[in-house]
């Protein structure tokens, strides 16, 4: 049988060309018979449904869905009519693929008179995540505003209460030393809060290097295990030919401790079955465009925090890189607005895909690149 996914007619074009088109594109095209059995894939394909060409070349296309999903009615009105169907926003979730996987599909025959059909999918949940990624940046910015004003005008009296504070301790009795050991601890606290917020107006440049990220991996996994995830189990899931990422080392790691000690702190110190699962994988097609840029910037290192655990709460998890945004007693809301801010000033991005027993932080950053003995971004 010929393979349905090449058509090539231009004797001008070399072999395989039509096949090498199909992969170049970021998103996944399949092929289906009349019955709905699937005849052909992109690469984009394998990536979106988690499965091998092999794998999927044995598959209907029934059996990727969920049961009654809108895509098989869609595929009969694609058979009823003969052209082009195109539907919006589609739910295609399922326990396998994620229950908030949202699409476009844009669905036809193959040819004239011909009863395969060619579907193409466009994940909107990528489209609508690099728009919150915008947002996230402009909350970045103003926090770099307040941050400068907080560290100027409550630091210096803070220094004055204290001095205060401890020159009454020394002629106070112990009962009502208390108190005003209590005035210092309370200004220790607020100052530290204040230096958290100082860290989103450092303007410097960042002073960056090819790194690996594995070893970056490597060394907070071990400060987590030291400490406050000494009770979890680590999976790691690595690509081990990637290339070096473009980064600050001090800062990648200030990044990924982080997320590790989220994911460690919403699994819980009483969890018997903790795990947090380190991912890093080659992903092209990942472009975004900054503000005022005219070039998109190329995202294919994709690194991934996973943990199981019960996940996070849906009134928070469309503003969980917000400043003040939290679900923790005794959180401050500015961790991964900070990590949002790392990210960016390196020119990548985040994103959080937040499921039950299955939340997934994700981080998007371009590759190292050398030309002309300069470092570049690609």
């Amino acid at each position: 049988m010929d393979d349905p996914m090449r058509f090539d007619s231009d004797d001008h074009k070399p072999a395989g060309f039509s096949e090498l088109m199909l992969n170049a594109l970021p998103y996944p095209i399949l092929c289906i018979d009349p019955a709905g059995r699937i005849l052909g894939v992109n690469n984009a394909a394998e990536q979106f449904f988690e499965l091998g060409e092999t794998h999927l070349l044995r598959s209907d296309i029934s059996d990727l869905l969920p049961p009654r999903s809108p895509v098989l009615a869609l595929i009969d009105d694609v058979r009823r009519r003969g052209s082009v169907v195109n539907e919006h926003r589609v739910e295609i979730g399922s326990p396998r693929l994620g229950n908030d996987r949202i699409v476009d599909i844009h669905a036809g025959p193959l040819g004239d008179n011909d009863e395969k059909i060619v579907i193409m999918l466009q994940e909107r949940t990528i489209a609508d995540k690099m728009d919150r990624q915008m947002t996230h940046r402009g909350a970045a910015r103003s926090l770099t505003a307040l941050g400068a004003m907080l560290a100027h005008e409550i630091k210096n009296p803070l220094s004055g209460i204290r001095g205060a504070a401890q020159l009454l301790e020394t002629d106070l009795e112990d009962n009502d030393r208390a108190l005003t050991r209590l005035i210092c601890d309370e200004t220790d606290r607020i100052v530290k809060l204040v230096d958290r917020m100082e860290a989103f107006s450092d303007g410097r440049p960042i002073e960056r290097e090819a790194l690996n990220i594995h070893m970056v991996f490597d060394h907070v996994k071990r400060v987590a295990q030291a400490g406050f995830a000494r009770h979890i189990r680590f999976v790691e899931t690595f690509d081990p030919s990637l290339p070096p990422v473009h980064a600050n080392r001090d800062q990648l790691i200030q990044i990924f401790l982080n997320l590790v000690k989220n994911a460690a702190e919403a699994i819980g110190e009483h969890a018997i079955d903790g795990e947090i699962e380190l991912i890093s994988a080659y992903r092209p097609g990942v472009r975004i465009r900054g503000i005022g840029a005219e070039n998109s910037v190329a995202l294919p290192l994709e690194f991934c925090v996973r943990d199981n655990g019960p996940g996070i709460s849906p009134e928070i998890a469309d503003h969980l890189f917000d400043p003040f945004v939290t679900n923790k007693p005794s959180g401050t809301g500015l961790g991964l607005a900070l990590v949002a801010k790392i990210v960016r000033d390196h020119g990548g991005i985040v994103e959080c895909d937040p499921q039950p027993r299955r939340t997934t932080f994700r981080v998007l950053m371009p590759v190292f690149a050398q030309r002309d003995g300069r470092q570049s971004e690609p």
